[in-house]
């Protein structure tokens, strides 16, 4: 019995991690992360529970990884800090692995193994066998895999592309061979299921980048994803072509440079680059800085700059700023204020909704019918999408002439089982979200977060007061503080109220009861809370400090 078992990916963008399972051996497709969404007040990531991998981890036999993006090796370290699993992948994926294991101290522990596409790795009973694709970082790789009820092709994330080189192309003719084949089943990248037509060409992006960096007077300061180093070398080789010295700026630029380049991804003469230190002894117009922020994070290298804070790139008039990256859903807010900021310093800003200066690494729906129509697969499993993009992607299988009953929109936890019976969902395993916060990991659940959100809404409120232990005798206070939630002139009588509540309470408790102090906490809390809803119409956390002397 074949099972395929999602822990993360499909339902969501991000936190992509898949088990494949026959009998007693499973191994793990790609182990990611997601980033907060907007109720995760202070949370830094989102990581799969992985409950289900620790009740079987002599099962588990290794982790392979499709591409370097954080939504599919983010949560890497979490899970082999638990199970010491052997790693595949391919030369720039585990380049940037193995500096993301320096940072949590287990480059040491973990053994990482390096696969090619066109390689074929055995891990009995299966043959995974390596497919070149096409996406918007560098060796990325589909899967191929051989299993006793026969062969399931994962795409991983791809794009159909027509680069001149065609080794950065998705290898088309070896999903082919394997449609001619027989192919029992496809799951396939469902993030741009909605998009109609074909992902527009690199050399598309390129030219409209060189249009604006040809004509650019002063400094030409582009922000992009990190991880685009197809992106990043474009720009390289506009730069010097208009005989400008590249600058990079932000620390995972930096970090991913370094790999891109010692693995011979990103090519230049030498004396291309300068260390931002050097940026003052150029005239702007032999300047060109490649940096992280995009998406409009906080403490960016280009937020920095766009408040004036950064130490060595002062925005200034006749600067041009290209963001040559799309807008992830929820950072919309966050980029527009840096493109205000950034025009308010005098720079002239080009972005993706004033010119096409960016193309996804994600297959738009022409390039997802031609994949159905090369695999030709008796089963069809969309993947990677919120659930909306999982449904639009079955309806589209179903009218490229799939049987309805032979497309399963699965979710998370939801167990596919293939055996000569066919198909079918088969029950559901435990499965989640694993909060980190700081260095805490999963403490911060539910209830955390929903005083997170009283706080940010309603400020917060502590009552203190100190009873005698014999009598029940109010000794001192009731005494309110606030934080976030002002008593000002205006509203003085509300302290004066709040006091009567409290001691009301303090007075209807007889003196016997069991658990004294925590029913007088729990009653002054609702009291409070529904005093201040109905007085002025606020919500604080109430925080009683009671104690008995």
């Amino acid at each position: 019995m074949l099972k395929i078992i999602p822990l993360g990916g499909l339902g969501e963008i991000g936190l992509n991690m898949m088990v494949i399972e026959y009998d007693d051996v499973m191994f793990i497709i790609d182990a990611g992360l997601m980033f907060p969404e907007d109720y995760m007040l202070g949370v830094d990531i989102v990581i799969p529970a992985m409950d289900y991998l620790r009740e079987n981890r002599d099962k588990v036999q290794a982790v392979i990884l499709t591409h370097a993006h954080e939504d599919h090796i983010g949560a890497l370290p979490y899970l082999l800090k638990e199970l010491r699993l052997p790693v595949y992948g391919t030369s720039f994926t585990l380049g940037i692995v193995r500096n993301k294991l320096v940072e949590f101290d287990l480059n040491k522990y973990v053994d990482l193994n390096l696969v090619k596409p066109g390689e074929t790795l055995s891990i009995e009973p299966f043959e995974i066998e390596f497919i070149r694709v096409s996406h918007s970082t560098v060796d990325g790789v589909g899967l191929a895999i051989r299993t006793p009820e026969g062969v399931v092709v994962h795409t991983g994330d791809f794009r159909i592309s027509h680069n001149a080189d065609k080794d950065r192309n998705t290898d088309i003719s070896t999903f082919a061979k394997f449609g001619e084949q027989g192919v029992l089943a496809l799951m396939s990248d469902s993030t741009n299921v909605e998009v109609k037509g074909y992902t527009m060409s690199e050399q598309e992006v390129a030219r409209n980048l060189k249009r604006r960096i040809d004509v650019a007077q002063g400094r030409v300061i582009v922000a992009l994803f990190a991880s685009n180093v197809f992106r990043i070398q474009q720009v390289i080789d506009i730069a010097i072509q208009n005989n400008r010295k590249v600058i990079f700026n932000g620390r995972s630029m930096e970090q991913i440079i370094s790999v891109a380049t010692e693995l011979g991804h990103i090519k230049c003469p030498p004396n291309t680059f300068l260390d931002v230190k050097q940026i003052g002894k150029y005239r702007d117009n032999e300047i060109a800085i490649i940096t992280t922020g995009s998406q409009g994070e906080p403490m960016s290298a280009l937020a920095r700059m766009a408040s004036g804070i950064h130490k060595h790139i002062k925005i200034k008039k006749g600067d041009n700023v290209i963001l040559s990256s799309k807008y992830i859903p929820g950072n919309e807010k966050a980029i527009a204020g840096i493109i205000n900021k950034l025009y308010r310093r005098g720079a002239d800003v080009v972005y993706s909704k004033i010119a096409q200066i960016h193309t996804s690494g994600h297959a738009h729906q022409e390039e997802l019918k031609l994949m159905i129509n090369l695999i030709k697969p008796k089963y069809f499993i969309p993947i990677h999408g919120e659930y909306r993009h999982l449904v639009v992607h079955a309806r589209l299988a179903e009218k490229m002439g799939m049987p309805r009953e032979n497309v399963f929109v699965a979710e998370d936890g939801k167990v596919i089982t293939f055996d000569r019976d066919g198909c079918r969902m088969d029950g559901k395993v435990q499965t989640g979200r694993i909060l980190v916060d700081g260095k805490g990991i999963g403490d911060v659940g539910r209830s955390v977060l929903k005083e997170r959100r009283e706080l940010s809404e309603g400020g917060l409120v502590v009552v203190t007061m100190i009873l005698d232990e014999e009598t029940g005798v109010v000794l001192y206070g009731p005494e309110l503080i606030s934080k976030g939630f002002v008593f000002d002139a205006a509203t003085g009588y509300l302290v004066d109220d709040a006091q009567c509540v409290i001691l009301e309470i303090v007075e209807e408790i007889d003196l016997n009861t069991e658990d004294r102090l925590d029913v007088l906490r729990k009653k002054m809390q609702r009291a409070l809370k529904q005093y201040f809803a109905f007085a002025i119409n606020r919500r604080p956390l109430i925080v009683p400090v009671i104690i008995e002397v």
